[in-house]
């Protein structure tokens, strides 16, 4: 079990609703990850998934909470999984439109967990729609291949792969969208948060602002890969398989992580 040694508080935009929203988040000895809003609780579960357009929702009776993939894979690669949020809006804060300021943020409040243990794959897990998988087999080693098609110069039939020395771009690749798509999108109620600095926006020839490493959209991929496949408790840089993924995205995630979910064991 893993938890924080003190509170984190961050504030931001939201990214969806453009509203202001305040994250309280506090260590706990009770393992789970909650997110409590209003009166409301839910917790962090791949089977409290309710919706998977345009971000990871979860939900229950009481409440629905937006857009925590970029938390939750702070979580997964902190190795935090006992924590209460208390939030001040349904939708968590985008900060950096990644997770650098969350991992960040709970690097320096220190992180009290057991002994690493590492995660094996029982059977593999399959899912293929088309142009759309998801492959994940069972390794000795972790590795992760993740592939996009986009109508873009630099992203057409582009592979990216986590390693170890790319990891912190991984972190900081920021959510991104086409530019052309961005006042639909809004007149939707859509990325009314959008900014600069939260979000990359693809042109038609290149892009709104700088990249922070190359390839940073696909990149952003494999985050949220990596925050939805935490839902089913699976720590990714803790997982001993080898995952390749083409054209995914929150859907396919979420349904490869409930079948992921009992086909895991642990190793001492």
């Amino acid at each position: 079990m893993g938890t924080l040694n003190k509170e984190v508080v961050l504030k931001s935009v939201a990214l969806m609703t453009g509203l202001e929203s305040e994250a309280r988040v506090c260590p706990s000895r009770e393992k789970g990850i909650r997110f409590h809003f209003s009166s409301g609780c839910v917790e962090a579960n791949i089977d409290n998934v309710v919706s998977t357009e345009h971000c990871t929702v979860i939900g229950n009776g009481q409440i629905k909470i937006m857009l925590i993939e970029h938390f939750m894979a702070a979580c997964s690669i902190c190795g935090l999984d006992a924590l209460d949020v208390y939030l001040s809006h349904f939708e968590l804060p985008i900060l950096d439109g990644g997770a650098k300021t969350w991992t960040k943020a709970f690097k320096n409040a220190g992180i009290t967990k057991e002994r690493k243990k590492i995660l094996t794959l029982k059977q593999p897990v399959y899912y293929v729609n088309g142009k759309t998988h998801i492959i994940v087999l069972p390794s000795d080693k972790l590795n992760i291949t993740y592939g996009v098609n986009f109508n873009h110069k630099d992203l057409k039939n582009r592979w990216v792969c986590l390693n170890p020395d790319n990891i912190d771009e991984i972190i900081e690749a920021r959510t991104f969208g086409y530019l052309k798509e961005l006042e639909m999108l809004q007149k939707a109620g859509y990325a009314r948060g959008v900014s600069i600095e939260n979000t990359l926006g693809l042109t038609d020839d290149g892009y709104t602002s700088e990249l922070k490493s190359e390839f940073e959209p696909v990149k952003h991929k494999i985050l949220d890969l990596i925050g939805d496949f935490y839902l089913a408790g699976c720590p990714v840089l803790d997982f001993n398989a080898e995952i390749i993924v083409k054209e995914a995205g929150h859907t396919v995630h979420t349904i490869a992580a409930k079948e992921l979910k009992d086909k895991l064991t642990l190793e001492e």
